[in-house]
């Protein structure tokens, strides 16, 4: 589906390069996605939140499991 009508992006476009660890930043300044007219921010925006909280939340978790683990005191 194309998501910035101006650039001609797609959700497709934006969440390959959300995948690939850009930001929205990264991506917009990549593509031009939400640099016109702006109308297609919130959804791209949607996009990138989609892509980048599946692996990076389970990658924290993980992370701050073996932390507490390794605290003094902690009994884990």
């Amino acid at each position: 589906m194309i998501v910035c009508v101006c650039r001609r992006v797609s959700d497709r476009e934006i969440a390959r390069h959300a995948r690939a660890g850009m930001s929205f930043d990264d991506i917009q300044f990549e593509l031009g996605v939400a640099a016109q007219c702006g109308q297609c921010e919130g959804c791209a925006r949607d996009i990138v939140a989609q892509c980048c909280a599946t692996a990076p939340v389970a990658a924290l978790r993980a992370a701050t499991r073996a932390e507490v683990a390794t605290w003094p005191g902690s009994s884990a």
